[in-house]
């Protein structure tokens, strides 16, 4: 029976997302990147929050240092899929055309980013696969 993709809290995603985006990383690289994100989170909670991602195995731990590295055990891909299907679900009843609607018609939407789409859009129809 294949076990289904761990579904990370907020606080957890933002640390993976630096995890990810940086490679491994000590408690106090990731508190400095999290407080360079948002409002100020103290050292201390970090440190919980990531010593209770290793404990649920979402993050290894090398202790063969003074200070402890964090590398994620959850692969970026798979677990943004498990997130966003649940958001899919729960936000737009599991309509992708709707979250897409909602998506394409938000006014941040740039002139680029309406060129990237259009491309991809594109692609996707010439693609005989």
């Amino acid at each position: 029976m294949k076990e289904e993709p761990q579904e990370p809290t907020k606080a957890q995603l933002e640390i993976l997302q630096i995890l990810w985006q940086y490679g491994p990383s000590t408690v106090r690289f990731v508190n400095e990147q999290l407080n360079q994100q948002k409002q100020a989170l103290s050292y201390t909670s970090t440190l919980k929050l990531m010593q209770i991602m290793h404990e649920k195995g979402m993050l290894l731990r090398d202790e063969s240092a003074m200070t402890h590295v964090y590398s994620p055990t959850l692969e970026e891909k798979s677990t943004k899929n498990v997130v966003l299907g649940k958001f899919l679900d729960s936000m737009y009843n599991g309509s992708v055309k709707s979250m897409m609607l909602e998506l394409l018609g938000h006014e941040k939407t740039t002139t680029q980013e309406w060129e990237s789409i259009r491309k991809m859009l594109q692609d996707l129809k010439d693609d005989p696969s």
